[in-house]
C-alpha cells in the first residue's frame, strides 16, 4: 500500500477517535476556548518535537510566495473551522454532526477539481462517493433531529467549508517541512482562539481538564494534521480528503473495540461502503505521458527518476536527504498521483 495512503488513514483514525472526546469536553468549557486549547495542545506538543528533532528552532524553508498559502490555511482551518465546529457540537447531536462532517470530503474535492484543476478519474469519483455514503450510513439515525435549517448543522457545515479551503491551501505548501507546518498552525490558531476566549470572559479550566484537552488536541489535531500534510504531499487534496472522510468510521471502530460498544446495521453498511471506496482508490492506475516543467523547491527526497541533480562534497547521493533543488523539464510516462511533482493539467 502507498505510504501516503497510510498517512491519510492514520490522520483519519486519530481525528475520528478525538471527536467523541471533544464532544464530552464541549460541555465543560466555552466553544472558542475549547477550540483554542485543542490547537494550543497540538502546537506546543509538535513544537517540542521540532526542538528535539532539530536541536533548536531552524528556518522554515518556506519561500516568500508560500507564506500567504500557509497563513490562509491557518486562518480557515485553525481559527474559523474549529470554532464553528465547537459551536455546532453544542447545538446538535453527535450522530448529526458525524453526518454533516462528510461534507468536508465533497467540498475539498470540488475545490481541488474546480479551482486548482487537480485531476480526477471515474474510480476516484466513485470511490469518494462510496466513502461519503458510508459516512452518511454511519451517522444517520432516524431518531436524530436532522434539519439543515437548525444552527447546529449549519455551523458544522461552515466548519467543513473552512477545512476544505484549508486542505487545498495546505496542499500548496505540502512539500515543505510537515512538522513546521503543523506545529505553527497549532501555535498560531491556538493562541488566537485562546486569547479571544479569555478576552470574552471565559474561565480558565482546572489542571486536569486543561491537560486532557491539550492531550486530545495533540493527538487528534496535531499528529493527525502532521500525517495529513504528508498525505497531501503524495496524493493531492481530493484523494487525501476522500481517505480522511473515513474518520467517522474510525471513531465508531474505536468505540466498538476499545469501549466495547454494540454494533448496528449502519456500522456494517458503512464498513462495506468505505471499504469499497478505499479499494477503488487503491486500485487506481493513472498513467499517461506528461511534461514536468521547471520547478525549484525543498523536501526530503532520494535520487529517483524525478531527482537527478548534483551535490556538494558534503552531500550524500545514496540516502534520503533534504535541500533546495531544481527540477529541469522532463517528459515521460508512468503511473502517478497528483503529488508535489505531478500537478499538471490534463
Amino acid at each position: 500500500m502507498n505510504k501516503s495512503v497510510l498517512y491519510a488513514l492514520g490522520a483519519a483514525a486519530l481525528f475520528g477517535a478525538s471527536t467523541p472526546f471533544a464532544k464530552l469536553l464541549a460541555g465543560d468549557m466555552p466553544p472558542v476556548l475549547l477550540a483554542g486549547l485543542l490547537y494550543l495542545g497540538s502546537g506546543i506538543g509538535l513544537t517540542l518535537a521540532r526542538l528535539v528533532r532539530d536541536g533548536g528552532l531552524k528556518p522554515s524553508g518556506l519561500s516568500r510566495h508560500e507564506w500567504p498559502w500557509l497563513l490562509g490555511a491557518v486562518f480557515f482551518g485553525g481559527v474559523m473551522g474549529p470554532v464553528a465546529l465547537m459551536f455546532g457540537l453544542t447545538a446538535t447531536s453527535g450522530a448529526t454532526a458525524s453526518l454533516v462532517l462528510n461534507l468536508e470530503a465533497v467540498l475539498t474535492a470540488l475545490i481541488a477539481w474546480l479551482v486548482f484543476k487537480e485531476n480526477s478519474g471515474r474510480r476516484i469519483v466513485w470511490g469518494m462517493l462510496a466513502i461519503v455514503a458510508g459516512g452518511v450510513a454511519l451517522g444517520w439515525q432516524t431518531e436524530a433531529s436532522f434539519k439543515f435549517g437548525a444552527m447546529g448543522p449549519v455551523l458544522v457545515s461552515v466548519a467543513c467549508l473552512c477545512w476544505a479551503i484549508d486542505n487545498n491551501l495546505t496542499r500548496k505548501v505540502s512539500a515543505s517541512d510537515a512538522l513546521f507546518i503543523a506545529s505553527n498552525k497549532g501555535l498560531i490558531a491556538g493562541t488566537v482562539n485562546t486569547a479571544m476566549a479569555v478576552s470574552m470572559g471565559a474561565a480558565w479550566p482546572n489542571f486536569a481538564l486543561l491537560s486532557a484537552t491539550m492531550a486530545v488536541g495533540l493527538l487528534g489535531y496535531g499528529i493527525s494534521l502532521l500525517l495529513f500534510v504528508l498525505a497531501l504531499r503524495g496524493l493531492g487534496a481530493a484523494r487525501t480528503g476522500a481517505y480522511f472522510s473515513t474518520a467517522p468510521f474510525m471513531g465508531a471502530a474505536v468505540a466498538l473495540f476499545v469501549f466495547s460498544e454494540t454494533t448496528s446495521v449502519a456500522f456494517w453498511v458503512a464498513t462495506v461502503l468505505m471499504g469499497l471506496g478505499v479499494w477503488l482508490h487503491l486500485t487506481e492506475n493513472h498513467a499517461h505521458e506528461h511534461l514536468h516543467e521547471w520547478l525549484e523547491h525543498e523536501h526530503e527526497h532520494e535520487h529517483d527518476a524525478h531527482h537527478q541533480h548534483a551535490h556538494g562534497v558534503d552531500a550524500s547521493d545514496a540516502s534520503k536527504h533534504t535541500h533546495r533543488h531544481t527540477h529541469l523539464p522532463i517528459q515521460h510516462s508512468h503511473p502517478h498521483y497528483p503529488d508535489i511533482h505531478h500537478r499538471h493539467g490534463h
